[in-house]
């Protein structure tokens, strides 16, 4: 991957560890109805995108409730506690040796596009990222037209763009924009899924300096 020039990065579970408390999250929703709760393993296990495919694995019935009720109740609560979450470690590193080497570095996340930049001014990134990409609503279904769009606009072949995720659907999304794609199994996938995507696949966020 030494002719990549641009790296687009997954925020939530990627570059921010919110991960236990996503597994909070969802977990104080299905107490409070009397559902059984996620482990660690079975977590990484059912979440995927769209999202609304992962609440239903999770055992929640949309007969009962919308989803588009339950996915507000998630982000009431998420949101404001996401300030406190850290960065995975080695981030700020890994992020500053590509600046250094000249890369373009964009942010594209399933959030939603003005949650996301309140949860940014919260950390030290000011600078780091070209473009701050998100959707336009909390559905979390998919980004694939916002990477075609990056992709598209930016004029760089996507053999030179990588994108960088915890999940499937980062895969998914980099295939679509035909682009390369590494996954990152410290996230919210377990990482047994991610193996099965035909990209590279490591543990840990510094281990991409590696590869690009």
């Amino acid at each position: 991957m030494k002719q990549i020039d641009t790296i687009v990065w997954d925020w939530n579970g990627t570059l921010l560890d919110d991960v236990a408390l996503c597994q909070h999250t969802i977990n104080r929703m299905l107490a409070k109805r009397g559902l059984p709760l996620l482990d660690h393993e079975r977590y990484q296990q059912v979440f995927q995108f769209p999202v609304i495919d992962y609440y239903r694995k999770a055992g929640f019935d949309f007969a009962k409730e919308p989803f588009e009720v339950l996915a507000k109740e998630y982000m009431d609560y998420y949101q404001p506690r996401s300030m406190q979450c850290p960065l995975h470690k080695h981030v700020l590193e890994v992020l500053d040796r590509f600046q250094k080497e000249g890369k373009h570095q964009v942010l594209l996340s399933a959030s939603r596009l003005d949650l996301l930049k309140e949860q940014l001014q919260h950390y030290p990134l000011t600078g780091r990222f070209e473009q701050v990409l998100g959707i336009r609503d909390y559905y979390a279904r998919s980004k694939a037209e916002l990477a075609k769009q990056f992709v598209k606009e930016s004029g760089t072949d996507g053999k030179r763009i990588v994108f960088v995720g915890d999940s499937v659907h980062d895969y998914e999304v980099a295939k679509q924009a035909g682009c390369a794609c590494i996954l990152v199994a410290n996230g919210h996938e377990h990482k047994e899924k991610l193996l099965r995507c035909d990209c590279e696949t490591v543990d840990r966020i510094e281990e991409v300096s590696a590869l690009i």
